[in-house]
């Protein structure tokens, strides 16, 4: 399954996540810090999507009150109610 979520609130636009059930198979940030959103990507492929979910939910970057790795989790969180 292929899922696009539009970020709110971080440098990076959109998340496209692929998953096989529960699996992260690939995630590929649109726009953001490179390298950062690179590595989140390369560390979840072949995660559970809960585990994933518990180890990134509430990271912030600064004062925004979110980050890339938050978004991440928030997607997983919606795509999750959705299955």
């Amino acid at each position: 399954m292929n899922y696009t979520y539009k970020t709110k609130g971080v440098c990076s636009r959109s998340i496209v996540i692929e998953l096989d059930g529960e699996i992260i198979t690939s995630v590929k940030f649109e726009g953001g810090c490179n390298g950062n959103t690179k590595g989140i990507s390369s560390l979840v492929v072949g995660m559970n999507i809960d585990d994933v979910i518990n180890k990134l939910d509430g990271i912030n970057c600064g004062f925004r009150g979110t980050s890339c790795p938050d978004q991440l989790a928030k997607a997983l969180k919606e795509i999750k109610q959705g299955i």
